[in-house]
């Protein structure tokens, strides 16, 4: 562009040193020649050199608002995250897990009631000895329920534990080649849900262990109130029927 420039005013400057010598004519025959307007050529050649500016001016804009847009098409690009179902589908089966706690259950619904039933205390009336034999019997079972439920949910987190190693190599393979602002954030969303999800099925086997603790504690309180109310039966001399 610089190049075109100096061309165009060294051709004006040109036209002007030729014009003047056009101006003197040296004979009578020279005066019939054609008068050249060197000041209005060299005006006209400015004015199309300043025009070629604009021209390229308006080229280097256009330039810069396609790179503009290039790069806001880069930054909208999404990615893909088929490892969400792997990771809801893997939350579903800890939840169904813990719906199926027996015996006493993860429900406030009616809680008092079952723990009153299978663990009811200091018993108000003696119970006969079927009845002791059935009420121990029905504890055991609560007790071997819920160890069997802390179980199987502590199993089922151990297999998705095993599975969020693929999940975490693919969300980090999709981080690390992310283009764009939008495929950064998303990535980065993508390894916050695997986390919650780590998170939520680390409070459910901590909810079936502590489940499954509580029912064996209150089951050897149980077992103690009931040795105390036999021995008071025997020093009483009650006898068992």
């Amino acid at each position: 562009m610089k190049t075109i420039h100096s061309a165009l005013v060294f051709a004006a400057g040109t036209t002007l040193a030729l014009g003047a010598s056009f101006a003197m004519p040296a004979s009578p025959a020279a005066a019939q020649m054609p008068v050249v307007d060197t000041t209005n050529y060299a005006q006209n050649l400015l004015q199309a050199a300043r025009a070629l500016d604009q021209v390229n001016n308006q080229l280097r804009s256009l330039q810069n608002e396609a790179a503009m847009l290039q790069n806001m098409a880069t930054n909208l690009k999404t990615v893909d995250f088929p490892q969400l179902e792997q990771l809801t589908s893997a939350m579903s089966r800890i939840d169904q897990l813990m719906s199926e706690a027996q015996g006493i259950q993860f429900k406030v619904d009616g809680l008092d009631r079952q723990i009153s039933s299978v663990f009811p205390g200091e018993l108000r009336q003696a119970l006969t000895g079927n009845e002791q034999v059935a009420a121990a019997r029905a504890r055991l079972d609560a007790a071997t329920a819920s160890y069997r439920q802390a179980m199987t949910v502590q199993s089922q987190v151990a297999v998705n534990v095993g599975e969020d190693a693929g999940v975490l190599k693919d969300l980090a393979g999709r981080s690390q080649s992310a283009v764009g602002a939008l495929q950064v954030a998303q990535a980065a969303n993508q390894l916050l849900a695997l986390s919650v999800k780590q998170q939520l099925q680390l409070q459910s086997l901590m909810a079936s262990d502590y489940r499954e603790a509580a029912i064996e504690r209150a089951r050897r309180a149980q077992a103690e109130e009931d040795g105390q109310a036999m021995t008071r039966r025997f020093l009483d001399g009650a006898p068992d029927k």
